[in-house]
């Protein structure tokens, strides 16, 4: 197996004639690190947690916010959600204007939407979905600083609340019947395999600066009928240090070493795995991913 070197995708391939769209399961992995990776409004725009297991959580409507932020912004796609539009008959209207279906924007493609429809708003469901993520390790809240804000209706002081480290896990999956409701093209899923590398760094707010993606999987079938179990069960967090002491990718290391074993039991269901991994991170068990299949480097 090549080795695998930062800004690149694996692509174990088994089979590579002409399909149907087929459905994947995700497994994508990012760090935050002195950073609110969601702020829950509700709660002082604290980063989300659980108190209970001491994990950040993410919901996964931010995580498609950074997706949607990046066509629009750096690819200069016309998308659905957009702050151009107060709500679905605004947003009706303003498609019309230029021409365009729904379905001719990317994000609702991937993700679906609600639109205005008569007697009311209707729904397309997104052949691609998150649940929740959260950090694969216990997360501390830095205390919070006192800020002033200048607003046009004079000054406001809020306050800063950061974690200290924080390492995100989601699990998705690509749902290849309801991906033909939408129109999902085999070169929107290259585009968003693309997006999942660079959607979140390339958000550089202040709030949401320093955070990187470490590893990212995307397992493709043969067929829209089989599935998999959440793939975050079967990597494991093994901390270097005191957990609540760390700061740095190199403070722990990953072991998937269950997930490849899991991923082989489905070998003669999957079409390809498409995979990468920051250059830092220690994962133990990379290197036995499927041999048997041609590798291919995108850059």
């Amino acid at each position: 197996m090549t080795t695998n070197n930062s800004g690149t995708l694996d692509i174990f391939s088994t089979d590579k004639k002409e399909k149907t769209m087929n459905n994947s399961e995700i497994l994508f992995i990012y760090d935050a690190k002195m950073t609110n990776p969601n702020g829950d409004f509700d709660n002082e725009n604290k980063p989300r947690m659980d108190y209970d297991t001491e994990r950040n959580l993410v919901s996964d409507v931010r995580l498609k916010r950074y997706l949607r932020d990046y066509f629009e912004t750096n690819l200069g796609e016309e998308i659905f959600v957009t702050e151009k539009a107060k709500d679905a008959k605004d947003r009706k209207e303003q498609l019309k204007k230029i021409n365009k279906n729904y379905t001719d924007l990317l994000d609702v493609r991937m993700f679906g939407a609600v639109f205005a429809a008569e007697g009311g708003n209707d729904h397309l469901t997104g052949p691609i979905q998150f649940n929740w993520g959260y950090s694969l390790n216990k997360v501390q809240l830095c205390e919070s600083s006192s800020i002033t804000s200048s607003f046009s209706s004079g000054e406001g002081i809020g306050h800063d609340y950061r974690v200290k480290y924080s390492l995100i896990a989601f699990n998705g999956s690509i749902n290849g019947s309801a991906a033909n409701e939408t129109k999902l093209s085999d070169g929107d899923i290259k585009i968003f395999d693309e997006a999942m590398l660079k959607a979140i760094p390339a958000n550089r707010t202040r709030s949401k600066i320093n955070q990187f993606p470490r590893l990212y999987m995307r397992i493709e079938m043969k067929d829209n009928q089989t599935f998999m179990k959440d793939l975050r069960e079967y990597v494991k967090f093994i901390p270097l240090i005191d957990e609540y002491k760390i700061e740095t990718l190199e403070n722990y290391e990953l072991n998937i070493s269950e997930l490849v074993e899991y991923i082989n039991k489905f070998n003669d269901k999957i079409e390809k795995i498409v995979c990468w991994k920051d250059d830092k991170i220690k994962i133990t068990g990379w290197e036995k991913l499927p041999k048997t299949a041609e590798l291919n480097i995108l850059q």
